[in-house]
């Protein structure tokens, strides 16, 4: 039974498969159908109705179009027992989302000069890494950021990094499924150094060669969660900040995001997340913090949509000049190296589906999706407290969020 949770519980870490799958999915016969949306307020009656019907506990959307959010909803409740509603600044964690602001502080670092996309990591590093087998084949800065340096997560060792926080009740049925499938510990977090360094150095504690492909940095596309996080370390090193702080200054505050952090929040805006509408989680955190902990609203969320379209487009000057837009978003890797199910190419942390450039985030009780069409200029985020780590809630969660991005491509006249 463990062995089938722990399998489920790797969606968590890999909501990005799902792009390719809901995109193309069809509602089911059963699905209530909606008419075709030209306003807000039908797309807000659209939503409403889906969100009564797939009884999610909550979910925002905005929408971007044309250099302009036209649409910024909330729907259902933060938190079911207290009543609450989510709002658009209702703040929740966004999974693997956050390695997109990994890539954001990796280009802001490299326009400050600190290093370049070609640098060696271990001249940076203040530990060794290096490939047990191919130990002259250097892993670059550039390998890290589009996971091609042959890097591996062990998932046993990766999912007990998740951990409650001190001061959660441990006898609730949300804090027992956690500590039953995760083997979460109620503590505090252990520093990113530390983690980095026992599974990285062949000196750490938990070092083991299996972390490495068999293949030389550069020539295999391994998705790796731990690796993202060694990348936001390289910054810390670099710039004398934590990771956290310098990504709150360079990109969070410049932004307005205002309402962004990387820390576990617990306040009047925070979102309860759900295992399902009967069961809370307790608040929680991750060792491996930079891969999948930014916790952030759909109004913040979706300032930073809006300024990655523009910086697509060239017309922003926000966070960098055009040049380091080019280099965040240029497709990087040969035609073929990606799974074609989770897309077709890659930037730094972006991944290119067709002309859309796309992260979905997915981590206990929470299920999110980011993307933005180069084609047109439109783009869209979903922000749930749901969570989607069980075959029953990953197909259910992909039949809502078939149906919300159906809504809202028929808002803007897509289909």
């Amino acid at each position: 039974m463990k062995n089938f949770l722990i399998h489920t519980l790797l969606f968590w870490l890999f909501l990005l498969l799902l792009a390719a799958t809901f995109s193309s999915c069809k509602p089911t016969e059963d699905d209530q159908s909606f008419a075709p949306i030209s306003d807000e307020a039908g797309l807000t009656e659209a939503l409403t109705q889906i969100q009564q019907s797939a009884q999610l506990p909550g979910f925002a959307v905005s929408i971007v179009k044309d250099d302009a959010v036209v649409y910024q909803q909330a729907f259902g409740h933060a938190d079911i027992g207290q009543d609450r509603a989510y709002t658009n600044t209702s703040v929740q964690p966004i999974g693997s989302i956050s390695k997109t602001f990994i890539g954001a502080a990796l280009m802001k670092a490299i326009e400050q000069g600190f290093f370049t996309l070609d640098t060696d990591i271990n001249e940076i590093l203040p530990f060794t890494v290096q490939h047990p087998t191919q130990p002259n084949a250097p892993i670059k800065v550039r390998h890290l950021a589009t996971h091609t340096a042959g890097l591996l997560d062990d998932y046993d060792h990766y999912l007990a990094g998740y951990y409650l926080l001190p001061g959660e009740d441990l006898t609730t049925q949300g804090a027992q499924l956690m500590q039953e499938i995760l083997g979460s510990e109620q503590r505090s977090a252990t520093p990113l150094a530390t983690v980095l360094k026992n599974y990285f150095h062949k000196t750490g504690t938990y070092y083991d060669p299996d972390h490495f492909t068999e293949n030389p940095s550069g020539t295999q596309w391994a998705y790796s969660n731990l690796g993202a996080s060694l990348c936001a370390y390289l910054i810390e090193v670099a710039t004398g900040q934590s990771f956290a702080d310098y990504t709150r200054e360079q990109i969070f505050l410049p932004l307005g995001m205002t309402h962004t952090t990387f820390q576990p929040t617990e306040n009047s805006h925070a979102a309860t997340l759900y295992w399902d509408q009967d069961v809370p989680l307790p608040r929680y955190g991750n060792d491996s913090y930079p891969d999948g902990s930014v916790t952030t609203s759909n109004e913040d969320l979706a300032k930073y949509l809006l300024e990655m379209i523009r910086g697509f487009q060239g017309t922003a000057q926000t966070l960098f000049p055009k040049a380091i837009y080019d280099q965040l978003f240029d497709p990087r890797l040969p035609a073929g190296m990606i799974p074609a199910a989770i897309g077709n190419n890659q930037g730094i942390f972006w991944f290119w589906e067709g002309d859309k450039l796309r992260h979905d985030g997915s981590d206990p009780g929470t299920s999110c999706i980011l993307e933005f069409d180069t084609s047109d200029n439109t783009g869209y985020l979903l922000l749930t407290n749901a969570d989607a780590s069980t075959e029953e809630h990953e197909a259910h969660f992909i039949q809502t969020a078939t149906r919300i991005q159906e809504a809202i491509f028929s808002f803007l006249g897509k289909q």
